[in-house]
């Protein structure tokens, strides 16, 4: 098989199991006990999953363990989030994302030979740097955001605390009071 067509047969796989192992990206805050029962059961689904894999052989068999993994961390991953609705933990569950999907693409790597094996793990490797690339300037994007939204309420309050120095007296306590409130300010 031609460079291309495996090149495009990758990224084929990869974008359909990253859709697989997406799921939904948001913090649901669940309770201790549904926690605990769902933990306990992607670990019953994925030894199902891996004694599923025992009807393939060879590098087949490789891939599916491989799938079954990647499948397990992003779901533990995504758990995790759902349960903290961390930005740590949002970040986890992205990298977990971007780790299974180069780990299955290299798993399948290992069917071709040569040159388009080296082609097919220098390709995944590309895709999963850009990943990680993505990754680090999403966080660094937040954190400007973050940085550039309490910038804003700041100076929001600078100039209700100035319109407030126009009152005297109670008016004065009040409208301060009211600046502090509104802005989240103590």
């Amino acid at each position: 098989m031609n460079n291309t067509r495996r090149f495009s047969r990758l990224a084929a796989t990869a974008a359909a199991s990253l859709l697989l192992l997406a799921g939904q990206a948001h913090a649901a805050n669940l309770s201790k006990e549904v926690y605990k029962g769902a933990k306990a059961d992607l670990e019953t689904m994925y030894q199902a999953q891996k004694k599923a894999c025992d009807a393939h052989s060879g590098n087949a068999k490789d891939v599916c363990v491989e799938t079954a993994k990647g499948q397990e961390k992003v779901a533990l991953a995504q758990l995790e989030y759902n349960y903290s609705g961390s930005a740590r933990d949002e970040a986890k569950l992205y990298q977990a994302r971007a780790d299974a999907v180069y780990e299955i693409a290299k798993e399948k790597c290992d069917d071709a030979t040569g040159n388009d094996k080296d082609v097919c793990n220098k390709t995944a490797k590309g895709e999963h740097d850009k990943a990680k690339a993505d990754l680090k300037l999403a966080k660094k994007v937040s954190a400007a955001t973050e940085d550039a939204l309490e910038a804003h309420v700041k100076a929001d309050y600078k100039v209700a605390r100035e319109k407030c120095d126009a009152l005297s007296g109670d008016a004065k306590d009040v409208c301060t009071a009211s600046a502090k409130a509104r802005f989240n300010l103590r």
